[in-house]
């Protein structure tokens, strides 16, 4: 077997800490390990690469001192790992609540996807919708989509496929409120460039 590679990121800023620990595990293959020195207990990288990764990979404290801890990272498999990251029977609840109420953790994917909930007689005003498909599951509650063509009754289980650039508006029922999770292709973030 090998050496495992040794990381020391005491001397490295702390903003390109985390950045580099995670390229260097991404470039291991799988049953391989490196061993990370730092100067801490290194428990928002363990939480990082947890929302990340998963059980694809390991996390091993090592022997340490107070001034030089060790953990070893290890390669469990080749992607990151499938889970479970929400249970909908764990969301509260307050249907006085409006707004994103839970979003896809992990930085690294293709996709976004959200619980969206609506307070009673709440609503999206209309609008027209990104460029990209969307596909809402009904959750909980009741309402209303309307469309360019007219309205759609939304009840729990429905799932609705709205078209990209759709014009579309929700309201929610005046008792039930409204709540649904969306998912889509992950929308390209912002990018500065220089003037031409």
């Amino acid at each position: 077997m090998a050496e495992e590679a040794v990381i020391d990121v005491r001397t490295v800023p702390k903003p390109e800490r985390h950045p580099r620990i995670i390229e260097a595990y991404q470039s291991l293959e799988v049953g391989d390990g490196l061993i990370l020195v730092n100067d801490h207990v290194p428990e928002g990288l363990r939480v990082e690469m947890v929302r990340e990764f998963a059980d694809a990979a390991g996390w091993e404290p090592l022997e340490s001192t107070a001034d030089e801890v060790r953990v070893r990272i290890s390669k469990q498999a080749s992607t990151s790992a499938p889970r479970v990251v929400l249970d909908v029977a764990d969301l509260t609840a307050d249907v006085e609540t409006s707004g994103s109420v839970w979003q896809l953790p992990p930085q690294q994917r293709d996709l976004d996807a959200n619980v969206i909930a609506l307070a009673p007689g709440g609503e999206i005003r209309e609008h027209t919708g990104p460029d990209l498909d969307v596909l809402i599951h009904v959750l909980a509650g009741a309402g209303t989509l309307e469309t360019e063509t007219g309205m759609i009754d939304l009840v729990p289980g429905q799932i609705v496929w709205l078209p990209r650039r759709s014009r579309r508006r929700f309201t929610a029922d005046a008792e039930a409120g409204l709540r649904y999770f969306s998912v889509h292709q992950r929308k390209q973030g912002l990018t500065i460039t220089a003037r031409p």
